[in-house]
């Protein structure tokens, strides 16, 4: 096991999409009520005084959609400022991204993950479940507006859909040649979502491997990235190839994260709902924040357990208690 320094942190469970890999269609939500979420203030009592104290590092703030979450530019700010933080990045649909890139950027921000699975108009609103105005050009706004406003490394995340976009794997391959954007493509997973999975499976990460080296090309970079991402260059390329691979290629090994949901639910494996500790309720009932540093440091020690014996309990059946999207991905 890496050592375990990276969290991230759901900041609301509500999105602005409703992306069939994150959402179940027809399915209803039941959304955390504003009182039951986090406060800005607990976040960072969390952040402070238990994970930095144990050795947590790095950041990533999610979502559902994280820019929907009020004062978030502030959050950013706040976060960024801890002497500790070494690393802060965002991962967001890029719809509201445009107008506040800066103003992110300028909180201390540096690293912004950006979802793009389709580069047809059609083709991505059927993805996201969107019924009316298209939004995938906001979208595309908002990535030119990280990329001019210098984020590095500006990541997009495309999740691959047999049947569905895996006819564009070469085009989005392509947006690595002249501009330093990483395309990551990403294997669908079946959490809270085990009928889409049943019917339409996955796509291995070697078969899109095979179809950009049969037309460009390909070589590991001299990249690496903080996550579990396989990274791989066009040759000449500016930008780089990410495969996250965690369905045909087991990655617990590289695991170095653990995941904080908006209500307060510390989850140590996301395909496994084992081992979760409640933080914010025992935060609220005044539990001291030694024993809290303790409870989190036990889950630390099982953790490689976690993933590896039981990587796939829940997976045959989809049976999980909570969606990608509450569970911030």
């Amino acid at each position: 096991m890496n050592q375990v320094d990276y969290l991230r942190i759901s900041l609301v469970d509500r999105c602005n999409f409703r992306c069939h890999y994150c959402m179940p269609e027809g399915a209803e939500l039941d959304y955390i009520l504003k009182q039951n979420l986090l406060t800005n203030e607990e976040l960072l009592i969390l952040i402070k005084e238990v994970f930095i104290p144990v050795g947590f590092t790095r950041f990533r703030l999610t979502g559902g959609e994280p820019l929907l979450r009020p004062h978030v530019v502030e959050l950013v700010k706040r976060i960024a400022s801890l002497p500790e933080t070494q690393d802060l990045s965002m991962t967001t649909n890029g719809f509201l991204l445009a107008p506040i890139a800066q103003d992110l950027y300028n909180a201390g921000l540096r690293r912004i993950n950006i979802s793009l699975d389709s580069l047809e108009e059609d083709t991505f609103n059927q993805i996201i479940g969107n019924r009316g105005r298209s939004k995938w050009r906001q979208v595309w706004d908002g990535i030119q507006a990280a990329y001019n406003v210098g984020f590095d490394p500006l990541k997009l995340n495309v999740v691959v859909i047999p049947g569905v976009n895996d006819h564009e794997v070469l085009d989005l391959a392509a947006l690595t040649l002249d501009k330093q954007w990483h395309v990551r493509f990403i294997e669908f997973m079946p959490v809270g979502n085990g009928d889409l999975f049943g019917n339409k499976g996955w796509v291995a990460s070697e078969e899109l491997r095979q179809q950009i080296r049969a037309r460009w090309g390909l070589t590991e970079s001299q990249v690496r990235g903080n996550g579990p991402a396989d990274v791989f260059q066009i040759p000449g390329a500016k930008g780089t190839l990410g495969f996250i691979s965690q369905m045909s290629e087991c990655f617990c090994d590289k695991c170095n994260r653990v995941r904080l949901s908006a209500d307060g639910w510390l989850r140590p494996c996301l395909l496994n709902e084992t081992g979760q500790i409640d933080l914010k309720t025992a935060l609220r009932s005044g539990i001291s924040i030694t024993k809290l540093r303790e409870q989190l440091q036990e889950l630390l020690t099982v953790k490689s357990e976690i993933n590896f014996k039981q990587r796939y309990s829940g997976t045959a059946t989809g049976n999980y208690s909570r969606t990608m999207s509450q569970i911030g991905g």
